[in-house]
Formats: structure tokens, sequence, C-alpha cells
């Protein structure tokens, strides 16, 4: 390369960095609300374990089988038996907190202790914008929704399938999914989960981006789905054995609709999905002991009138702060869900569930918020304008998280003693001039004017300055530079790959 060349890409590398938002992950630290006792937490255990040693959990693989056997479970058919003494053994070997590094090593995240990670929507295979509206999801999608991502200082982790790139092939996506993240953003990314081959190639896909790093601190995480109720099929299960062996972070997620995949109760379906998570976290530490694990809850109700699946009910968040307590009790760092809504649109509807939804997983202290910013529809779509949205709020969440200033300075003493008569105002004191930038949260897509200067601008909506907000970050993003050398073995990894699948 010519001097002048590297000048040239030394500036490129420069103007990139300036333009990627850095991520600040939040540390919680106000009072976490528990909804009960630790007598009826134990209850809870106890319902668990009586689950555990008296029904079972299914497990749909013969390797994993021998695993469970081996290590002291009870086997009848394709069922595990596990008792009370055999879940103490393996839970003692979790991480209570570990850290995700990051392409760039300033965005890794900690999960656990008193650290909130907020990831972007998960699966949908649609998506929505104002101009366009509802569409299947396309590559360029999933590149732009990882834009959006690295735009924010309020998602920590890229997430993984933001959206299904329906234009690509099933057996192949998985690869391309993998290859925009690391191309597109330098936070974290989540590996494929579909199945055994998949995470392989999600694991060796890493491995050239990482190197051995990925021994000494884990890098990419996969999200398992308990099929609840009770069973754990061979695409999860070789999913599970394939992260276990590289000893990166499994997240142990049942999907229990209540009412449906579970009980029309509370307490029981807690029971269920506890029994199923742990069901889970200890097959993980069966196959390679002190594997990272999370504890993940993904619970929604069905509407027994007409059968379809409802977010941001009550009952969903009171069965939230209770997942979230028995995390604690075992001490695993928890995932749960953020802004869901059964809307199609970012309307009210999409605004009054996504905050029922989202506030109980502050409140509880979540580790792990999936799906904190996009989802719409019952998670079938990702919204753009809704995205952005939910990242203002978001913001909100972190300012909420730091709490009260009781250093001298936010007392402003001088100003009230001094500066500012009876009758007076602070708008000009020194302390105001001080912290007239910071001294709140202001969300750039909220409106604040009076009515007539709203109506002077145009009477713009929030969809409408979302979409235009969407518009100028996609305009102004440039993706941080990777190494050509990496650049080349992960797309020559990737076309044998795809050859091989043919």
């Amino acid at each position: 390369m010519t001097q002048s060349a590297r000048r040239r890409d030394e500036r490129r590398t420069a103007h990139a960095a300036r333009k990627v938002t850095q991520m600040v992950q939040p540390l919680h630290s106000l009072p976490v609300y528990n909804l009960v006792n630790e007598e009826r937490v134990q209850i809870i255990h106890e319902k668990s374990m009586q689950i555990l040693e008296e029904a079972g959990i299914a497990f749909y693989d013969e390797e994993s089988r021998q695993i469970l056997r081996a290590a002291g479970a009870k086997l009848v058919g394709d069922i595990a038996y596990l008792d009370r003494e055999l879940i103490a053994h393996f839970l003692q070997f979790v991480p209570k907190q570990f850290t995700l590094q990051a392409r760039n090593r300033a965005n890794d995240v900690i999960i656990g202790g008193d650290r909130m990670t907020f990831l972007p929507v998960y699966g949908p295979p649609f998506v929505y914008d104002k101009a366009g509206g509802r569409r299947p999801s396309l590559l360029v999608d999933l590149e732009n929704f990882i834009k959006l991502t690295m735009s924010t200082p309020y998602l920590h982790h890229q997430g993984g399938v933001i959206v299904e790139p329906m234009d690509l092939p099933f057996q192949t996506r998985h690869m391309d999914i993998v290859y925009a993240h690391i191309k597109w953003g330098d936070r974290g990314f989540m590996g494929a989960s579909t199945e055994g081959y998949t995470a392989k190639d999600s694991i060796e896909m890493a491995r050239i981006l990482f190197g051995k790093s990925m021994d000494e601190t884990p890098a990419i995480f996969c999200t398992i789905n308990v099929s609840s109720p009770r069973r754990l099929d061979d695409k999860m299960l070789g999913t599970i054995k394939q992260f276990a062996r590289a000893r990166q972070p499994v997240m142990m997620t049942p999907f229990i609709l209540s009412g449906a995949m579970g009980p029309a109760a509370i307490a029981g379906t807690v029971a269920q999905l506890n029994a199923e998570a742990l069901a889970g976290i200890v097959f993980v530490q069966m196959v390679n002991p002190g594997t990272p694990c999370i504890y993940g809850s993904f619970q929604a109700t069905v509407d027994l009138q007409s059968g379809a699946p409802v977010f941001g009910a009550p009952e969903s968040q009171l069965s939230l702060y209770l997942s979230s307590q028995m995390a604690r009790h075992y001490g695993i760092p928890f995932r749960s869900a953020g802004c869901y809504t059964s809307s199609k649109i970012p309307d009210a509807q999409s605004a009054y569930e996504s905050m029922m939804a989202m506030w109980p997983g502050v409140m509880g202290k979540v580790n792990l918020i999936l799906h904190a910013a996009g989802w719409l529809e019952n998670g079938l779509v990702a919204g753009y304008e809704k995205f952005v949205l939910d990242c203002e709020v978001c913001g909100m969440i972190h300012r909420y998280l730091q709490g009260v200033d009781w250093s001298e300075e936010g007392w402003a003493m001088e100003s009230i003693l001094h500066e500012v008569p009876p009758g007076g105002h602070h708008l000009g004191t020194k302390h105001t001039l001080r912290h007239f930038r910071d001294a709140f949260y202001r969300a750039d897509l909220f409106d604040y004017n009076s009515g007539e200067s709203w109506e002077l601008l145009g009477s713009a909506d929030s969809e409408v300055r979302a979409a235009a907000k969407v518009k100028q970050l996609l305009t102004d993003y440039e993706a941080p530079p990777l190494d050509q050398a990496i650049d080349e073995e992960l797309q020559d990894y990737m076309a044998r790959r795809k050859r091989e699948a043919r």
C-alpha cells in the first residue's frame, strides 16, 4: 500500500469510528422488585422439582440420552427424570457472571450481576415501514437493522436473526446472517441455533474472527427454546452440544403460551417454565461443566376466546417477576423479553403493550433483554419506525437506572441559597448552565413543543418523525473497518460450506 493510500485508509477508519455510536451498558443501581417472599420462591422450587422427578423432560436425541444416563439421570424411553440432588449438583458449575467479547473490545458486555444488556428484536420473517407497509424481510433489511443497532448507544449487542432474510436459501442463510453482523457492526452478535450444523458454522466463523481468544472469553451465544411442554428436540439438542463443547454460552428459554403450552394459571406456568429451564441448563453442564448459561423466560398468554397469543398481558408480567426471582435464587444470569406487542403498526396499542412488557424486566433486574427494539405483530414483524422509537424508551430506561445524584452537585445549593431569590427562576444559574445539556433525558423523536409550534412545523406524529430518523441514520452510517484477510477467510469458508450444502 502506498503512503497516500495508507493515509486515505486511516482517514476513512477515523471517519467511520466517528460515525459509529459508542454504546454504554447500564448498571442497575435501584432496588429490585421481588413479587413474593423467599418462602414462596421455595414453593416454586419444590413444585418444579416435583415436575422433574415425577413427570420428566423428553430428550429426542440418542446421544443426549446417553449423556444424561452417564450423569446419573433416570431414563424411561425418551423421558429423563432428574432428581433434586442431581439438579443441585450440576447447577453449582454455572457461572454467576461472564463477559461476552465483541469485535471491538470496547463493546464487550458483562452478563450477570448488576449489569443489563439490551438486544434488538429476534426472528421476524416480515418487516414494516410507513412508506412500504408490511412485506417479507430481505438480507438488506437485516443489514439495515444492524446499522440501526450500531447507531444507538442504548442497544449493547447486535443480537442475531434480527430479521430472517427470506431472499436467501434456508439451509445456508445462517452464514450470511453471521457474516452480515461481522461486516456491518463491531458489537457482539449471536450464533445460529436452528440445529447442530448451523451452530457449528457460526462457531467456526466466530473463530476466524476472534481466534483463540474465544477459549478464554466467550464471543457468541445461542438461544434454545424448549418446545413446551417439557421436551427438547434433536435440533435444539444438537445446538446445545455444539455450543457447550466450544464453551460458548447457552441461553435456555422455554417458549410457553399459558393456556396452550402451559396451564391457564400463573403459578403452574412458572413452575413448568422453571423445570424446563433448569433441565436444559443442567444438561449443558453435563456436556461441559462450567459453560456459561442464561436462564430465559419467553412467556405470554393465549386469548382463550380466539386462540391468539397475547403480548403485554398483566399475567405475563407477573410470571416474569417470579421467573426472575427464581433465576436470582439459583444465581444464574436471567433473560427476559422487551418491547412486546400484538399491534401491527407503531400505534398507541404498541406503545402501551411495549411498556407493560418492558418495565417488569427493568424492575426485576433482568440481565439480558432480548426484543428491546423493533417487535411488532406478535414477533412476526420487525418495524423500522418502532425500532427507533423503542430505542428512545431504552434511553429513558438508561437514565432511570442511574438513580438520583446524591453528590454536592446534585443538590445545587449554590443556586438555591445564593442565586435565585423568592419568585425567581433557575434558568440562568451557574448550575443550570453547567448542566443544561445533560440534566434531563431528551428524546429526539418525542415532541415537547406547544400545540401551535407543532402545527407550524407540519403536525408530524411520532411515526413520521421516526421514519425520517431511520432514513437519516441509514444514510449517514459507515461500517467499522474489517481486516481484509479475515473478510476473505470468512467468504472462503462460506463459499465452501455452501458448495457442500448443494
